[in-house]
């Protein structure tokens, strides 16, 4: 009969079993305090504000530009007027806004009046010639007898006489006729040359005295930006120079400057810099229109414009230090180019700005500095990631090991 201390006996195996998991036992509550000590200072470390990205200001050749604002305006205007004097409008054949051409019948006058007058003048011409005809046989029969004696030298240089005035009143009819003929040509209104009709007065039945002004036209249609530049710029620009006009309505065209004004307003001090603009675009004469001339390049210091904050409506970026507290900085910038601006004043080529969540610090403010992007892992070759046991796949294995071995030890 076995005793009950011998049915509990264990054997060498079952206490080296016994003595491993109290060890393991004791490790562990041992780790746990000691990584429950090492939390505890960090614990009290201040805390960051934010993670943000940094970059770098970088120098980047950037285009020089000069801003202006101005008019736009027709090249040349033409006014067309009547040239007929108390003629009655019956016709009018355009309109605002129309395209003609050079010589096309813009309007006609009554011509009744003109043709009588016309008619009448063509007849007195016929009779001053004839008139003409017959002095000139009575001065050669004059003339043929002086020899004779027949007629004395006074009759004869009568009939002369008489010649030459007969011939002053065939051209004095000519000229009648021909300003006549003018008159029935002015009842036509020709455009003297092609382009947009820009305004229109004239109105059927209306009588109108000579040089009344009936039609306005933009000649050939062209249109042209008058840019006002500060008298210390006129310097920085020369004819051939290209300009980015941009129109109230938003429309935009590419100009080029013809000449600058030889002249500056001594009330302004501004001069008038004349760009041509080109030919069907959107502008019309009188928009207001704001553009930039190009004038070369140049480098400049740049930061990306999402590390500019601005507040209080001033520039600043944010300058993380060596302990990752940022410094707010003021700055202040120039050109922009595409997502860039420059910074003329007020940070250095190598300090590192805070850029992705700028706007959310303040200074003085604790951050982490995000890493920067990893390459991205060629698909062809996929990186595997290494298998390791933790403790938590190691445990169940160790207790299975113990399971297996218990039995054993206590029998």
């Amino acid at each position: 009969m076995t005793t009950p201390t011998q049915r509990f006996k264990f054997s060498p195996t079952a206490f080296a079993v016994i003595a491993a998991c109290v060890l393991a036992t004791g490790g562990a509550l041992v780790f746990s305090g000691a990584s429950r000590a090492a939390d505890e200072p960090k614990a009290n470390q201040p805390r960051p504000a934010l993670t943000v990205s940094t970059a770098q200001p970088q120098r980047t050749s950037v285009p020089v530009r000069l801003s202006a604002n101005g008019n736009v305006a027709a090249w040349q205007e033409a006014s067309i007027g009547a040239e007929s004097n108390g003629l009655r409008l019956t016709d009018v054949r355009v309109n605002v806004g129309d395209v003609v051409k050079a010589g096309q019948v813009l309007a006609t006058f009554s011509a009744e009046t003109v043709q009588a007058d016309v008619a009448q003048m063509r007849a007195s011409l016929l009779e001053a010639q004839a008139n003409a005809a017959e002095a000139a046989a009575n001065a050669d029969r004059a003339r043929s007898l002086q020899a004779t004696g027949a007629l004395s030298q006074q009759q004869i240089q009568q009939y002369t006489t008489a010649e030459k005035t007969a011939q002053a009143r065939v051209e004095a009819a000519k000229a009648t006729l021909n300003a006549q003929q003018l008159r029935l040509k002015y009842t036509q209104v020709v455009a003297p040359d092609s382009g947009v009709i820009s305004a229109r007065t004239a109105t059927v039945g209306a009588v109108v005295g000579a040089g009344t002004e009936l039609f306005r036209m933009v000649r050939k249609g062209r249109l042209e930006w008058r840019a006002e530049v500060t008298s210390t710029e006129l310097r920085r620009i020369a004819p051939g120079a290209k300009v980015s006009v941009t129109a109230a309505s938003g429309a935009t065209a590419e100009g080029t400057v013809r000449m600058v004004a030889p002249t500056v307003d001594p009330q302004t001090r501004n001069a008038l810099v004349y760009v041509d603009l080109p030919a069907n675009s959107d502008f019309r004469a009188g928009m207001f229109a704001r553009g930039e001339f190009a004038l070369g390049q140049s480098d400049a210091l740049t930061v990306p414009q999402e590390a500019l904050v601005v507040r209080d409506g001033f520039s600043y970026v944010f300058v993380v230090g060596a302990e990752q507290r940022v410094q707010m900085r003021k700055v202040q910038t120039g050109r922009r180019v595409a997502d860039r601006v420059e910074v003329v004043s007020g940070l250095e080529a190598n300090a590192s700005v805070a850029v992705r969540g700028a706007g959310f610090l303040n200074d003085g403010d604790l951050v982490r500095v995000a890493a920067p992007a990893a390459a991205p892992v060629s698909p062809a070759a996929p990186a595997q990631p290494a298998r390791t046991s933790s403790a938590r796949e190691f445990k169940p294995k160790m207790h299975l090991a113990l399971a297996d071995q218990a039995p054993a030890a206590l029998n």
